[in-house]
């Protein structure tokens, strides 16, 4: 959210200020300010001119040779082709290689044979409309060769706005209630809204019928206004260089006057084209009725887009069809055009409730919906209504609302209070704030202040405030203590009994796990969504899964939970891919099974059971350069080495017999538990041809491929964890041993390292897997287990007798079951 300082000052005086200054103290006091950006600057290249001469252009009935004076040497010529360009005005130039607001480079030209050394500006040029049927004409009095500026009140200074630091203050959501904060923090004068305005309803006249039966809870207030004469015409410039500040485009001086409000008082408001609304009866009685839609009803919004509604939401709707889909965005049919000349005003208060679902369902946001998600105070609809009539004459002079304002909820305030006690607020604060230094904090932000006795007020809340914000005294105290300024409370270390904090295993798995493939793997951490995209489930074939559905989706595409965490990296990867030539990354995340019971919960008598979680580590190389080695035994070293470092290095490695369906079949591994083969700890492998065809990976014929892990961190935790011991450096050098096991092809290669362990456990150091051979050369049903077997001792240097006694004892052992050593 942008908020112009500029707006600001319409309220409360700011000239002692510097916007570094103001920056500050809201981000210390009310919310944070994320960035200070000038606006107008994009004019800077921008001058005044003057139009000496003006004539028709040789070649061409449509263009007109201009000379045009802009402060410098000596005047130029310019080819123009605004029919309203004539001698005498003040024009915005820009010269030769200068930049318009779009960045589009001006160049000196040649234009049907005659030269053209800079541009005479529109409006839609400048940036400032879409008017581009004319040039900008400036007053008489603009100097030529002024900065365009100086005759525009356009510059501005922009402070942009956290938006989640304001998700819980309703009131925040206009510049009237930053206003408020800042002449609360300074001590200033606030100005009313309505200052200096005369807004009077008719006591009577033309109304519209407007049904709010069926609305149920979905609508708290709807006020209504009948206006009349209307011209639709360009706003007053004071209106549009503040809208154009702050983001919004302007349209009409209708459409206009309703944003212009949204973003000042933070109420949305909308205007229907009266002649385009229908009765029951026809066109001669419209009317007006809040309803929720029926199940498969359509309507076309102002986007264009036919959307197909749900009981849930909420529409405007006429005698005939919905005109708006409430709180959230207009209908195409009933929108004010340049013809219109009367208008039906709306200004409601919905459900946020309502709204929010309907937004999230349909995927539709707009400034509107965004307010009223946030429970916005309908005190607001009458006194926007109020605004609105106060303006209407300067934006469509002779326009007028023809009747009073129709409230058929008749809503009305019923005040709130809350006890507050200052003992508490300095217990809690840590502070020593006086009664009257709490009344002075309070009552500049619209709190009433009542003492009801020793150590206690009777604090009455603001409607602006009673919206889900304000309601017990610890919001209270806290509205005290940003007041104060959290940053001005003296920081006092507790004095409390000081305990070692229990220290989560799955946590602490989780920060040691991510530290291992980060820095020793040299792998980048990816954060995806634990939903999968719909469009991700298709491409990956896994449509036929069941998964856990949510109903509240954050978007309409992004209903449904992920079992597990590989798909949504290896949609990363595949991204990734297309930019990189060498890709490792790794995730950790969960995933839920909805056929598996998880988690049972027992609430006032009933028993639900959640989907069963699982948490996972997921890692995948992929490599696409030309002639590179299959990543596999980079990954599988990758996970030996995160097993051994957490102390788990003793588990067993087995052919997966039924891998995922993103894992290569035949040439998947799945770690176990040496104790219960039927314990998958993590499996580790090649990733299945067809997803690397679905994923369009452009992987090179020969070299490259994409190897993938899966490491269950509560798998891994229920294995008892080996203690690790620190071990000098030898003193004497290591000798390594070479060893080719020829074994039968189903005999796994952990029932081999543990005979090769036990072959010489006091000079044995380490056994290492470094091959699995079944190419030719072989006996039938055959292959052969290549082992590296490092020897050492810690008292002298081995000789070759202790490797061949050794070897000699490798050979009777592997015998035993049913093994040969090669060579």
């Amino acid at each position: 959210m942008l908020l112009s300082l500029k707006w600001l000052g319409r309220y409360v005086d700011l000239s002692d200020k510097s916007p570094q200054e103001i920056a500050n103290d809201l981000t210390m006091h009310t919310a944070e300010i994320e960035e200070i950006l000038p606006f107008g600057e994009q004019l800077s290249e921008i001058v005044v001119g003057e139009v000496l001469e003006c004539g028709k252009h040789p070649d061409a009935d449509k263009l007109s040779k201009t000379l045009v004076d802009f402060g410098g040497d000596e005047p130029l010529p310019v080819i123009c082709g605004a029919p309203n360009v004539a001698q005498g005005q003040k024009i915005a130039y820009i010269g030769v290689k200068k930049r318009l607001p779009d960045g589009t480079k001006i160049k000196k030209s040649k234009i049907r044979g005659e030269l053209s050394y800079g541009m005479i500006c529109s409006e839609r040029e400048l940036g400032l409309s879409d008017e581009h049927e004319g040039i900008l004409v400036l007053d008489s009095a603009a100097v030529p060769g002024r900065p365009l500026t100086d005759y525009l009140p356009i510059q501005d200074t922009l402070l942009e706005i956290d938006n989640k630091s304001i998700t819980h203050r309703p009131d925040l959501w206009g510049h009237y209630g930053f206003a408020r904060e800042l002449a609360a923090l300074y001590g200033k004068e606030l100005a009313d809204p309505l200052e200096g305005m005369n807004p009077n309803f008719p006591v009577a006249g033309e109304t519209l019928d407007v049904d709010m039966k069926r609305a149920k809870r979905g609508c708290h207030r709807y006020c209504g206004l009948v206006l009349r004469d209307i011209e639709v015409r360009q706003s007053p410039e004071w209106m549009r260089y503040l809208l154009l500040a702050v983001g919004q485009r302007p349209l009409n001086n209708i459409v206009d006057l309703t944003n212009f409000l949204l973003l000042d008082l933070g109420q949305p408001m909308h205007a229907f084209d009266m002649g385009r609304l229908k009765g029951k009866g026809g066109a001669e009685h419209p009317e007006i009725s809040v309803r929720f839609a029926s199940l498969g009803e359509t309507m076309k919004t102002l986007d264009g887009m036919e959307r197909r509604l749900g009981e849930d939401d909420l529409l405007i709707c006429d005698g005939e069809a919905p005109v708006a889909l409430a709180g959230i965005m207009g209908g195409e049919h009933s929108m004010v055009e340049a013809d219109t000349t009367s208008a039906f005003l709306e200004s409601a208060s919905f459900d946020a409730a309502t709204i929010r679902r309907s937004s999230m369902r349909l995927g539709l946001r707009s400034e509107s919906s965004t307010r009223f998600e946030k429970s916005l105070d309908p005190a607001l609809c009458e006194l926007a209504v109020q605004k609105f009539l106060a303006l209407l004459p300067e934006v469509s002079p002779g326009a007028h609302a023809t009747g009073p304002m129709t409230d058929p909820a008749a809503w009305s305030y019923e005040q709130k209070y809350v006890e507050l006690r200052p003992t508490r607020v300095n217990r809690i604060l840590g502070l020593e704030l006086s009664p009257q230094q709490i009344v002075d904090f309070l009552e500049p932000l619209g709190f009433g202040m009542d003492e009801a006795g020793e150590d206690l007020f009777r604090v009455a809340i603001p409607s602006y405030r009673a919206t889900k914000d304000v309601s017990i005294e610890e919001d209270l105290i806290e509205e005290l203590g940003r007041c104060y300024g959290y940053d001005n409370i003296p920081p006092v270390a507790p004095l409390q009994p000081v305990t070692v904090p229990y220290r989560e295993p799955e946590l602490v798995l989780t920060h040691k796990l991510k530290h291992i493939f980060a820095h020793d793997s040299d792998a980048l951490e990816a954060k995806n969504y634990t939903f999968l995209a719909d469009e991700h489930i298709e491409r990956l074939g896994l449509e036929d899964l069941p998964y856990v559905r949510v109903t509240n989706a954050i978007a309409s595409h992004l209903s449904r939970l992920q079992r597990d965490v590989m798909p949504g990296l290896l949609m990363s990867m595949a991204d990734n891919l297309r930019r990189e030539k060498f890709v490792s990354l790794f995730e950790i995340d969960k995933g839920y099974y909805p056929e598996v019971r998880g988690e049972v919960l027992e609430r006032d008598g009933v028993t639900k059971s959640l989907p069963f979680e699982v948490v996972q580590l997921v890692h995948i190389v992929a490599d696409r350069n030309q002639g590179s080695e299959h990543p596999y035994h980079r990954v599988r070293g990758h996970l030996e080495h995160a097993l051994k470092c957490i102390g788990r290095p003793q588990l067993d490695a087995i052919q997966l017999d039924a891998p995922p369906p993103w894992m290569h079949p035949g040439r998947t591994a799945a770690f176990v538990d040496p104790t219960d083969h039927s314990r998958v700890v993590a499996y580790v492998g090649d990733v299945h041809p067809k997803i690397i065809e679905r994923l369009s990976l452009d992987l090179p014929k020969k070299g490259g491929g994409v190897a993938a892990l899966m490491i269950d961190l509560r798998q891994l935790l229920a294995v008892p964890r080996q203690e690790i011991t620190y071990r000098c450096k030898p003193r004497y050098q290591d000798q390594p041993v070479d060893l080719a096991i020829l074994a039968p092809k189903e005999m796994q290669a952990a029932e081999v390292t543990r005979v090769l362990e036990g072959a010489h456990p006091r000079l044995l150091r380490e056994v290492k897997l470094f091959e699995v051979y079944r190419g030719q050369g072989l006996p039938e049903g055959k292959k052969s287990l290549n082992f590296t077997a490092v020897l050492g001792s810690d008292k002298r240097t081995l000789t070759t007798a202790d490797e061949e006694r050794f070897i000699d004892r490798v050979r009777e052992l592997v015998a035993e079951i049913g093994c040969e050593l090669r060579g």
